[in-house]
């Protein structure tokens, strides 16, 4: 097959994707197309900037095969997996990523290509979730993540101050290869116009790139919606992304700030100030909140301990009194259990696990007291059932996990 068949095949993949996987296809499209080396790349690869392919391998793949590569390498670059691995095992991260990706894709109704890993065990799962579970009876990859190559920085290193090899061919001299790659686009193409391996993502590319496909998935996924061909596992997991990357902990101790400093107070200052006029001011009150543990069993001994020892620190900055209860579908016989300002708020059992999640008595036991609280935090995974009606305090969802919640302020635990 010519070259110029080739890109015909790939362009129709991706006009297919449009059509039919609005989301898929608008993010592929922002991925350009370039024909790699292919002693460096076998099958297909990305950098998060390009969608590199070996021309005899998308030669052999059925149209159906295509679609499935192109959105594949277009969800790796969307979902971050460039800027998220950390101090994780390239290898296994490299495998947990396609894992999630191929699940994604694959219930999507796409068709992967021989090769592509797959584990129906971890459908829904993101890669960090996946990770842990990786052991050596995996395969590479079917694709090549050249944003993050551990073994070209390693060559990097080999290299002496000068820019010298320690080992090897001598290579050009440093200002020569300045001249010749000044910056990434000009180091791309090799001999005869195939592109070559591009370097690994600096600390900075992999912030901006990451900011920039963020907007992207955004705004693929509006135009999905608005065309009504978003799958339900797909809305779910970018709602999920999409989601306040703050640290929880911030996020929580911003909020309940906000509350305790959310009143003023006309009293009569002291006449010794000489002055007539009464000017509102903040005063320091004491707030009441209350705070419900999900017990159904998603939750973990060690998870409650860290939020709860998060509470009682925020709670030392400010006069707060703590109301705490348990629930899974239905309260714990042994709450509620009262915290005041001083005391140290902490686990007061440990509980049993549970069968489900149900909020509604929670919710009513709140409603029943003399006073209500000035703010109500749940910390669950959010997956039971909700009341119908939004309480009139403020409420505060603690989630660890993707559920939505229908109303209050949703701070992902991550």
């Amino acid at each position: 097959m010519s070259e110029n068949q080739t890109e015909t095949k790939l362009s129709a993949a991706r006009t297919k994707l449009i059509l039919d996987k609005p989301f898929l296809g608008a993010l592929v499209l922002r991925l350009p197309m370039q024909e790699a080396d292919p002693a460096w790349c076998t099958t297909v690869a990305t950098d998060a900037r390009n969608f590199y392919y070996n021309a005899d391998y998308i030669n052999a793949l059925e149209p159906a095969h295509v679609q499935f590569v192109l959105a594949h390498e277009a969800l790796h670059c969307a979902l971050s997996h460039f800027a998220r691995r950390q101090h994780r095992d390239q290898k296994r991260w490299d495998v947990a990523c396609d894992l999630a990706v191929n699940s994604l894709l694959i219930n999507d109704g796409l068709k992967p290509p021989p090769g592509a890993l797959h584990d129906i065990g971890f459908d829904g799962m993101t890669a960090e979730e996946i990770y842990p579970s990786i052991h050596d009876e995996f395969d590479e990859p079917m694709d090549k993540h050249v944003y993050d190559d551990v073994q070209q920085e390693q060559g990097k290193s080999k290299q002496g101050k000068g820019g010298e090899a320690t080992n090897g061919p001598s290579q050009q001299p440093q200002e020569e290869q300045q001249e010749v790659s000044p910056n990434y686009e000009s180091s791309l193409q090799a001999q005869g116009g195939l592109a070559q391996q591009p370097k690994p993502l600096s600390p900075d590319e992999r912030e901006t790139l990451s900011t920039q496909w963020q907007q992207r998935l955004a705004g693929a996924a509006q135009i999905a919606q608005q065309a009504g061909k978003m799958g339900g596992a797909m809305a779910r997991l970018i709602d999920h992304l999409l989601q306040p990357r703050l640290p929880w902990r911030n996020l929580l101790a911003h909020y309940i700030s906000s509350i305790a400093r959310d009143d003023y107070s006309y009293a009569r200052p002291s006449t010794r100030r000489g002055d007539p006029a009464v000017y509102p001011s903040l005063r320091s009150a004491q707030i009441n909140v209350t705070v419900i543990l999900d017990i159904s069993g998603s939750i973990l001994d060690e998870d409650m301990q860290e939020f709860l020892a998060e509470i009682d620190a925020i709670k030392a900055q400010m006069r707060a009194r703590i109301v705490l209860h348990a629930c899974d579908v239905v309260l714990s016989e042994e709450g509620p259990w009262l915290y005041e300002p001083w005391e140290e708020v902490k686990l007061p059992c440990q509980f049993a696990a549970g069968g489900g999640t149900n909020f509604i008595p929670a919710f009513q036991w709140v409603g029943e007291q003399d006073t209500p609280p000035d703010l109500l935090v749940y910390f669950t995974d959010a997956e039971g059932e909700f009341p119908s009606l939004e309480p009139s305090f403020p409420v505060l969802w603690l989630v660890k996990g993707k559920a939505a919640v229908p109303w209050g302020i949703r701070i992902q635990l991550n």
